[in-house]
């Protein structure tokens, strides 16, 4: 059983991430999503600098979302392939439209701190995470996602603020089939003693 809400451990034990393209209703509530949004703030943060932000996408902006996606997916295009297909731009799109909530995770360093910047990054993306573990603890499934669209500057410079990177699209909703496990390490290869 995937994301036993049994308990903390059996729920962290058997967390399980949703494809987020295989999502579907319910999401969370605004309620829910506050709830969630909350407990994924509640992250190691040397400094107390909140060195993350997190842009929720409502369901009525996602095609403006996508709108924006596309606009920059074309205007990045490497100069060997100018013209970008109509099933690359279809499927840029529909990734806008995955799941029915959507949160940009962002990486906001204060390299004015003398928190040394990697502390900071780790923090954002132990906020993403947990961003994930809540959705999960919450009866959602969740997906983080990173692809073309995380680097590219045109989308962090419509979802951010200069500076900012992007974390992570997190996608949250319900299944719509059951998850399958996907290999893990063994724990000998992934832990040692000194």
């Amino acid at each position: 059983m995937f994301n036993d809400r049994s308990t903390p451990l059996s729920l962290l034990a058997t967390r399980r991430s949703g494809k987020p393209r295989d999502m579907v209703a319910p999401g969370p509530t605004a309620g829910q999503m506050a709830t969630i949004l909350r407990v994924a703030a509640r992250v190691p943060d040397h400094g107390k600098l909140s060195p993350w932000r997190f842009v929720t996408v409502a369901a009525d902006r996602r095609a403006a979302f996508g709108d924006m996606l596309v606009a920059a997916y074309r205007a990045e295009r490497p100069p060997e392939r100018p013209t970008a297909s109509e099933r690359e731009i279809d499927e840029v799109r529909a990734f806008a439209h995955q799941a029915p909530a959507l949160v940009v995770v962002l990486s906001r360093v204060d390299a004015a701190s003398k928190i040394p910047s990697w502390e900071q990054e780790l923090s954002a993306g132990a906020a993403t995470a947990l961003l994930v573990a809540a959705a999960s603890a919450a009866g959602f499934v969740a997906g983080w996602l990173t692809g073309w669209a995380a680097y590219s500057q045109r989308v962090t410079a419509a979802v951010g603020e200069p500076g900012d990177r992007i974390a992570g699209f997190v996608f949250i909703g319900s299944p719509s089939r059951e998850l399958e496990e996907r290999p893990r390490p063994e724990m000998d290869a992934v832990v040692s003693e000194w």
